[in-house]
């Protein structure tokens, strides 16, 4: 994390490769009205996707529950860090109403961490899952969901409302988790994962991402891989970190789309079903991309 004692440095230069080309289509505003009419928040625009535009541009977006204030101050989020607001009952029923309008058939449901709640929110989880499957018979969830601190009844709370996807990202490699992430730990991600497999095996397919550019070498990276793997990961997303603001941390490398191109291949061999690598890939990017290559049904 940059303390304010740190100087701040400017930014480096973009690469080509990552510079993006903003959409034109209406649909955006369309989408953008829809979640303003039903009062919903997105990862999307609070933690300054990079590619919100072109995803609302397409009618989908990352539903983000539970509030948009944050108890942890992770080193690469822009989601605000603040004391958070009590849940809305009728949250789960609008994220239910936004899926149905949006006529997803791919939904992907996050949340703040919520270090203030006995369940971390994993109720909210589960109400929400069952709202949206009431409403729209046959749509795939995927949900990406915070640590829990690891606690078995709120895992268990989230598992049994049944979502196709689990992701829980481990974000980065051993050696950075302290400097990256706020109370989480490497383990802990890891023991999430684990202990979701074990819980429900073959009916459920467990996700986690891993952000490049940090500064972590080539042998960590494949360790973190091998270690998801361990944990019986499922699918696997790498994407370049971009510093939202100054006050986050700074990029250090920008990982060159062949070597995207490589690690993807590194994973397929170490035996992840599917794999999404590339500079602009991020956790629910193109995630309804996922849903054919597992045999996953469609609506």
């Amino acid at each position: 994390m940059i303390t304010a004692e740190m100087p701040l440095k400017p930014r480096p230069r973009i690469p080509e490769w990552l510079r993006l080309h903003l959409p034109t289509e209406n649909t955006f505003a369309k989408t953008r009205n829809l979640l303003d009419d039903l009062r919903l928040h997105t990862v999307c625009e609070s933690a300054k996707c990079p590619n919100h535009w072109e995803c609302w541009s397409k009618g989908t977006a990352t539903f983000m529950i539970a509030g948009d204030r944050c108890t942890r101050a992770c080193g690469f989020c822009a989601v605000s860090t603040a004391k958070p607001l009590a849940l809305e009952a009728d949250e789960p029923e609008r994220v239910a109403e936004a899926t149905r309008r949006m006529k997803l058939k791919h939904v992907v449901i996050t949340a703040v961490a919520r270090d203030d709640l006995a369940d971390g929110g994993a109720e909210h989880f589960r109400q929400t899952i069952e709202a949206v499957r009431r409403l729209n018979p046959g749509v795939v969830i995927e949900v990406l969901v915070p640590d829990f601190l690891d606690k078995d009844s709120s895992l268990e709370a989230v598992l049994a409302a049944e979502p196709e996807i689990f992701n829980h990202n481990l974000e980065t490699v051993r050696r950075l988790t302290p400097s990256v992430r706020s109370r989480a730990t490497y383990d802990r991600s890891l023991s999430v994962l684990r202990k979701v497999k074990e819980r429900r095996g073959g009916r459920v397919f467990t996700k986690s991402g891993l952000m490049l550019g940090l500064g972590e070498r080539e042998d960590e990276l494949l360790a973190a891989m091998e270690d998801l793997r361990r944990a019986h990961c499922d699918i696997l997303t790498l994407g370049q970190y971009l510093q939202p603001t100054l006050k986050h941390l700074p990029v250090v490398e920008f990982v060159h789309p062949d070597k995207f191109a490589e690690y993807k291949e590194r994973a397929e061999e170490l035996g992840f079903v599917h794999v999404a690598s590339g500079p602009m890939v991020r956790s629910s990017y193109h995630a309804d991309e996922v849903s054919v290559p597992l045999g996953l049904p469609t609506r």
